[in-house]
């Protein structure tokens, strides 16, 4: 899987986390809440993928099955779970403690725990996958933390649709 690809999917698992940081910036959160929340989606963006990785290689040690299946599979799904996920109308909750700061950055980052079983059955490069992933991740969330503050709330559906049609277009890709 070349770079840019790799890129291209790590701007796709950014989009959630910016769709959502674009409505915390909107409550006008303290810059140092903002920076703990970003630093702490790009670490969660780093390790999900490893973890992911080692269970892919796991499975596909022990399944009869296309990695290019497998990884079409998981990025379609995600991206059709991702459109769903913008049919829910879900309050956002302040995010008050250094723990709810953490389950945010987990449930974004779930999404990077997928790729990288795709990555395993791919067999690339996890450990510099797992940094682009953790810096785009970083990036997006500040910006989105930032824009948050000068956008409207609804954009945050529109970031999130153009996630999702980015992974449903790579998965596709890997299934034809």
């Amino acid at each position: 899987m070349s770079l840019l690809i790799t890129f291209i999917t790590a701007v796709g698992l950014s989009m959630d986390a910016f769709s959502l940081s674009l409505i915390y910036g909107t409550l006008n959160m303290p810059k140092s809440r903002n920076r703990c929340t970003s630093i702490m989606v790009g670490i969660f963006h780093f390790f999900m993928p490893i973890l992911g990785y080692f269970l892919g290689t796991f499975i596909l040690k022990y399944l009869p099955i296309s990695p290019d299946i497998l990884v079409g599979i998981i990025f379609t799904t995600l991206s059709i779970e991702m459109m769903i996920s913008l049919m829910k109308e879900e309050q956002v909750k302040i995010l008050t403690s250094f723990l709810s700061i953490c389950f945010f950055a987990f449930t974004v980052s779930i999404d990077s725990f997928s790729v990288g079983i795709a990555y395993g059955a791919l067999k690339n490069n996890i450990f510099l996958s797992s940094v682009i992933f953790s810096f785009t991740s970083f990036l997006f969330t500040y910006a989105g933390v930032v824009l948050g503050k000068r956008l409207v709330k609804s954009f945050g559906n529109i970031a999130t649709l153009f996630g999702s049609i980015i992974l449903l277009l790579l998965g596709i890709s890997y299934l034809f």
